[in-house]
């Protein structure tokens, strides 16, 4: 059987993707592929479409109210992860997840504090905290691109030490490498913030986005975090990062905290973006089912064809999100730019400029997620599987050229 039967990747055209007017497609000209933001190519859900179309027809277009959004994920999370723990109580809504954590660090944080990643990570990570006057401490992922507890730690130790309050900004499943944390993990995490009274607020934007092989556990479902915060939304899982709204969720000990985020917050959120995020999640057609059989098989598809076209390069099986970080040093292509904060998504060096300029490929740049991260690249496989043959032979030519 194809690969492309049944994927729904594989039933948007080339030429219907170049009619959006989003970054993904506005970014570079015509003759490259872009594999670097986080967007899916592919069609839209009914269930939020027809929401969306009700909404326009109606004229349902002010200020959003009311709290379906926190009800919608408190029943996709009972019903996908075995959860309760959405309280609608203690939850807030807010424009997206990064502005999200923005307030959340401004109530548990000062400027000047100390907040810990797990690097490589999510280039906005040190931009956004960066530009609110906190400073990043960096507690790398291990060779296994898992949480390094010892570093983990030591990062807890050297913030508090300081006599200030201390994050941690827990990416789960993590952006770029795809890993999901097991309870395990997350537990010792618990325990090691717990110890050092470094609060803990997880942004788990890509949570519905965990693939065939791995499960993913909401951080606030593990023992010891109480005091802790989650931010959601449906942004990632049905490709709603331009209908802006997400939820913070705080545990039962940080509910106060919560309390304290200024109203206004609230009134940030796009209202056709509640309605979007809450159809998305109230979905129980087979449509995420469907999309995340088509991301398992492109998957494999991507590690057939580095394993071909690329075979020197490392490149680890990601069990979420849609992102692929390869390491391309033995390329010889590592380029000249080490991380400088803040992280510029569309800055580009080594094997990702490469890629662009003798492939035409448009991929994000390693160096900017990070320390460590120069010589690498992650591309976005939530495309076609055709896309993907093409930009990996262009990418595999290149690399001989």
């Amino acid at each position: 059987m194809s690969d492309s039967a049944g994927n729904p990747f594989a039933e948007v055209t080339l030429e219907q993707l170049r009619r959006r007017t989003s970054i993904k497609w506005r970014t570079h000209p015509d003759d490259v592929l872009p594999l670097w933001v986080a967007e899916m190519d592919i069609a839209q859900a009914p269930a939020v479409v027809d929401a969306l179309t009700e909404a326009i027809s109606l004229g349902d277009t002010g200020y959003a109210a009311g709290t379906r959004y926190a009800e919608a994920l408190h029943g996709f999370a009972q019903r996908h992860w075995g959860w309760d723990g959405v309280a609608v109580e203690r939850s807030a809504v807010v424009p997206d997840v990064m502005l999200g954590i923005v307030e959340v660090l401004r109530l548990v944080t000062a400027p000047g504090d100390s907040v810990i990643v797990n690097n490589p990570v999510y280039p906005p990570f040190y931009a956004f905290v960066g530009h609110d006057s906190r400073s990043i401490l960096e507690a790398p992922l291990n060779a296994d691109l898992r949480i390094d507890l010892e570093a983990l730690e030591a990062a807890f130790e050297t913030a508090v030490g300081r006599g200030r309050n201390a994050a941690y900004l827990l990416c789960n499943p993590h952006n770029p490498t795809g890993t999901v944390h097991t309870r395990e993990e997350l537990t010792a995490v618990a325990q090691l913030a717990r110890k050092h009274g470094v609060r803990v607020i997880a942004d788990e934007i890509h949570a519905p986005v965990v693939l065939n092989g791995a499960d993913f556990v909401p951080y606030l479902s593990v023992d010891g975090t109480e005091n802790a915060f989650s931010l959601m939304s449906a942004t990632k899982g049905w490709n709603l990062a331009g209908l802006k709204a997400a939820l913070v969720i705080a545990g039962t000990e940080a509910e106060a905290d919560l309390r304290r985020m200024p109203e206004e917050v609230g009134h940030g959120p796009s209202h056709l973006g509640v309605i979007a995020h809450s159809a998305a999640f109230e979905d129980t057609s087979d449509w995420l089912d469907l999309m995340l059989n088509g991301l398992t098989d492109n998957r494999r598809l991507l590690g057939e064809l580095l394993a071909h076209h690329l075979p020197s390069v490392r490149y680890t099986k990601p069990e979420g999100t849609y992102l692929a970080w390869i390491d391309c040093r033995p390329l010889g292509f590592e380029g000249g730019n080490t991380f400088r904060e803040p992280g510029v998504v569309t800055e580009l060096d080594g094997p990702a400029a490469l890629f662009l300029d003798r492939a035409r490929v448009a991929l994000s740049s390693g160096h900017v997620f990070g320390t460590g991260g120069a010589g690498h690249v992650r591309l976005n496989f939530a495309c076609s599987p055709d896309t993907l043959r093409t930009a990996v032979q262009r990418m595999g030519e290149a690399a001989k050229a």
